[in-house]
């Protein structure tokens, strides 16, 4: 099983977005506006139900996935200190993960073993 046709449906449609964040930067947006768009935009693309998609993925997607944010750096459009897409989605993994163990509105089920 791959994603790669929607690993290239994604880098696609961020690259359409950065090309509008330089052009918005083109016409005086300053770099602190262009880091938060960069991120609510291109991150939440790369990062949207990464938890179903990710683990199909192969080492060329992730690369070309990295890219994009290498990409962003390179250019202006995100700060220097943005975490590899791999931390980003194990950090979003364990998230979601501790919030599923520890939500109290959640039944507990024992095992109990005779």
């Amino acid at each position: 099983m791959s994603v790669s046709e929607h690993v290239s449906t994604v880098i696609s449609s961020c690259a359409k977005s950065i090309y509008a964040l330089r052009t918005l930067r083109s016409h005086g947006m300053d770099n602190e506006a262009l880091h938060m768009i960069y991120t609510s935009a291109i991150i939440a693309k790369l990062l949207y139900a990464a938890s179903a998609w990710w683990g199909f993925t192969t080492a060329t997607d992730r690369q070309r996935l990295e890219a994009i944010i290498k990409r962003g750096i390179r250019s202006g459009l995100c700060g220097v200190d943005v975490s590899t897409l791999t931390e980003i989605v194990d950090s979003a993994d364990d998230a979601l993960f501790h919030g599923i163990l520890y939500n109290p509105n959640l039944p507990r089920f024992t095992l109990t073993v005779s």
